[in-house]
């Protein structure tokens, strides 16, 4: 069986896509690629994100989910992170209690409610604390 060849691009349906446009390109800072009336790309520090505008659908039943998609940020820019959030007054979640060794995490959601998370740790941070602390997991390696 072949293999997957990696992530080829994240669509997100939005209810606005003007509002969900500005978003990304202010919020996140990705860099717009195109846009047409109910569709725009972008480049995300090197992925596909596209957004398609539905703006007849239910949104509300995913605000009850852990489900989200999470950034890599540096512990050092965290705070600068959370302060231009907060210029921008994006909807900042309360995070899950967590251990030290499981790093920092801001997680927020864009207009439609769709869930993001900045996280400080990597893989392997999150792994080694797995090893130590939670003997009741089984590992693949």
């Amino acid at each position: 069986m072949p293999q997957l060849q990696g992530m080829n691009h994240l669509l997100f349906s939005v209810s606005d896509l003007e509002k969900s446009f500005c978003f990304y390109r202010d919020v996140l800072l990705a860099k717009p690629l195109v846009r047409g009336r109910k569709l725009a790309y972008f480049d995300l520090n090197g992925y596909w994100l596209a957004l398609n505008e539905e703006p007849d659908i239910p949104r509300n039943e995913i605000a009850h989910s852990y489900t989200h998609m999470a950034f890599t940020i540096t512990e050092e820019s965290f705070d600068e992170w959370y302060a231009h959030f907060e210029k921008h007054g994006v909807t900042i979640l309360h995070g899950r209690d967590r251990s030290e060794r499981d790093k920092r995490s801001i997680y927020f959601t864009d207009p439609d409610g769709h869930k993001f998370e900045l996280h400080t740790g990597t893989l392997q941070d999150r792994l080694a604390y797995y090893r130590d602390e939670k003997h009741h997991m089984k590992f693949f390696e």
